[in-house]
């Protein structure tokens, strides 16, 4: 017998094929996971400080006020449009069909890329935690040739299970997912009070930019603003994963702000952490081996092996949230009708309830891009980088348009959820709070994409790493105008000098 959250989603034109069994906190670990305090800190933690010092602490919170905002507004549209591949569907409703496809394409690419960029991050922990985890070499360093050879063998073995969850059942991903943020969060709590409680220093300390290269107070927070920016990101999921939530409408919007309250606070924390118990801020290792480095040296070996243990889960869990998460977005716009090979990317399991192509073809894309890493170790800064722009300009493709609709009047704060409440809204402040998050999140793009030698190839002789994020994203552009003009040239075929559309979801 449909549900009310069946019948709510054939409104959009579709039927329900996914298994809608997620609850409110699978749906706040769907974007907890994805942002994954721990795995992201300790990735970046080091870059962070090596440009910044100690100053870029201060990045943190100016971050976390402006995906604030965003997730605000994304909080709004969940409510409005509880459908998969959110970004998308947002988009293409608020602005153009072809708009909102682009904003997908973005999308989803970007996606793939921080799923590659996250599966990466195990190299900061395990070879911390065993020595037998460094396969290759034996300098661990994700700067060194052995580092990063050896974070692409790890990452692709990452994915080979994230792959295989991703494929048995919607309620084993669930699970898997709701256990490892819980481990995630008791982990961050544990790591945050005995950081602080290790301290050797004051939170004055960060009012400087000790053990930072010379950049100043300024460049220290712009280029220390990688690592909180590439932490807050993917809020999202809980409205990406709207078809499988019970009670989307009201659940999805409190989610993604809750999802990004806790590991915005959790994450400023163990970064200013991190920064008071570390034992020394200028002997080069804070800037190589970052927070792995402060765990084992103030909390001891066994005490810090343990938490790294737990590190080791949250990259696990991340990289299995961020691979569905290109799942569903893979799905929905195959759905539509508008990806290559779009009957079998639509194609949902009835057994599992999950579209298997999608999680196959994230996979594949993910470890080919860690094949980068086998290169050269700037590949790991660039593919870090490149995703993060990626997804923020596809925030932005979505508070854009919402934005000038509402100065047209055309968005309406009105509506009830599953419940009878009243959905989630903005009032009088949705105006200002949406014309600053896009110009924070175009303010961020720009920043995050400009080609700074001395960021993407500190070592000289390789401008294609300077220019990695740039050139990925015209590329990304490129393939997406040639697939579309393609795509629109098979719709029309000539049958005796008239012109009739065709099918082309087999393409």
């Amino acid at each position: 017998m449909p549900t009310t959250d069946d019948r709510s989603l054939e409104e959009f034109g579709y039927r329900q094929e996914l298994h809608r069994s997620l609850g409110r906190y699978a749906s706040f670990a769907a974007g907890f996971s994805f942002i994954s305090v721990l795995t992201t800190v300790f990735q970046f933690f080091a870059f962070g400080f090596s440009f910044g010092g100690a100053a870029f602490f201060w990045a943190w919170p100016a971050v976390l006020v402006g995906q604030l905002m965003v997730a605000a507004c994304f909080a709004e549209l969940a409510a409005r449009y509880p459908l998969s591949g959110a970004i998308y569907q947002w988009s293409s409703r608020l602005a153009t069909p072809a708009f909102g496809w682009f904003a997908g394409w973005i999308m989803v690419v970007g996606q793939i890329v921080v799923v590659a960029a996250a599966a990466l991050a195990l190299q900061m922990v395990l070879p911390a935690l065993w020595s037998g985890f460094q396969l290759i070499g034996t300098d661990p360093s994700p700067a060194s040739a052995d580092g990063a050879a050896n974070a692409a063998v790890l990452g692709v073995a990452l994915l080979a299970l994230t792959t295989a969850v991703n494929l048995v059942d919607n309620r084993v991903m669930s699970m898997v997912n709701r256990v490892g943020v819980t481990a995630e969060i008791i982990g961050a709590v544990l790591i945050v009070v005995l950081l602080l409680t290790h301290s050797r220093r004051t939170p004055g300390i960060t009012l400087h930019t000790t053990g930072g290269a010379e950049t100043g107070l300024f460049g220290a927070l712009l280029i220390g603003s990688f690592t909180a920016a590439y932490v807050m990101i993917g809020f999202d999921s809980a409205g990406e994963m709207s078809e499988e939530t019970v009670n989307p409408r009201r659940t999805a919007p409190r989610t993604i702000l809750t999802a990004l309250g806790a590991a915005g606070l959790l994450g400023g924390l163990v970064v200013l952490g991190g920064l008071l118990a570390a034992p020394s801020l200028t002997d080069g290792k804070l800037a190589v081996d970052g927070l792995s480095y402060v765990l084992t040296s103030s909390l001891g070996d066994g005490v810090g092996r343990v938490l790294l243990a737990d590190v080791v889960v949250a990259i696990a869990v991340a990289t299995l949230a961020i691979q569905t998460a290109a799942c569903r977005m893979l799905f929905s716009m195959a759905r539509d009708g508008q990806l290559p090979f779009a009957r079998r990317l639509a194609k949902v399991s009835p057994r599992t309830g999950m579209p298997g192509a999608p999680a196959l073809a994230v996979g594949a894309l993910a470890a080919a891009l860690l094949l980068l890493n086998l290169a050269s170790p700037e590949a790991f800064l660039a593919i870090g980088t490149t995703c993060i722009v990626m997804l923020y300009l596809a925030y932005a493709m979505v508070t854009g348009p919402l934005l000038i609709r509402r100065l047209r009047g055309q968005f309406s704060p009105t509506g009830t959820d599953e419940t009878g409440a009243g959905l989630f809204s903005l009032g009088r402040w949705g105006i200002p709070v949406n014309a600053l998050a896009l110009l924070y999140g175009l303010a961020m793009t720009a920043d995050l994409a400009w080609p700074r030698a001395a960021v993407y190839d500190p070592v000289g002789g390789h401008w294609y790493f300077q220019w990695f994020t740039a050139l990925f994203l015209l590329v990304t552009l490129v393939l997406g105008v040639l697939y579309r003009a393609v795509r629109a040239q098979r719709a029309r075929v000539t049958v005796g000098g008239t012109a009739v559309a065709v099918s082309t979801e087999s393409a």
